[in-house]
């Protein structure tokens, strides 16, 4: 399903398996057009992850990734290293190539984010990039649920019920 709006922004369901756990991921496709941007912006709030894409024949659209990066992460009230992201080079299919590989790599892994190369039109490392996300997205949502739940929280009754008087 794809509901388009003409704010900038297209929402999709997309039902995933990853790591034997069927989840229903719920994709806001903001385009990178910078008249919607600060209306595309107050939609961050709540995300789970983000997937930064890029033209690689438009050095301009490189360029913003950064600007795109520290606005969602602003947004969303987030500082932290690990917060799901992944970054995507498209149109990898095209010819007039004018950011590299080895630049789109190397911005990345300076900011400690995962980089597929993709092409969108062909269906090449779409899903990869799609599971890394969720996977991401998963391990850090399993991981404040259990920093959440402690042994002082006891779900079970106990074995002896106390009996109380006034």
């Amino acid at each position: 399903m794809k509901i388009s709006y003409p704010l900038g922004a297209s929402i999709l369901s997309k039902v995933m398996e990853v790591d034997h756990t069927p989840l229903k991921l719920q994709i806001w496709d903001t385009g990178g057009q910078e008249r919607f941007r600060s209306i595309v912006s107050t939609f961050y709030k709540g995300s789970d992850g983000c997937m930064l894409a890029f033209d690689v024949t438009d050095m301009d659209s490189f360029e913003a990734l950064d600007v795109w990066r520290k606005d969602f992460l602003q947004k969303v009230n987030s500082t932290e290293q690990g917060f799901p992201m992944v970054v995507l080079g498209n149109k990898i299919d095209l010819k007039d190539r004018q950011v590299s590989k080895e630049v789109a790599s190397s911005w990345c892994k300076e900011k400690d984010v995962a980089y597929f190369e993709v092409s969108a039109k062909n269906d090449i490392n779409v899903v990869q990039a799609f599971e890394t996300l969720t996977r991401q997205a998963l391990s850090r949502y399993q991981g404040v649920i259990e920093n959440y739940l402690t042994e002082s929280i006891k779900l079970s009754p106990d074995d002896q019920p106390t009996t109380k008087c006034c």
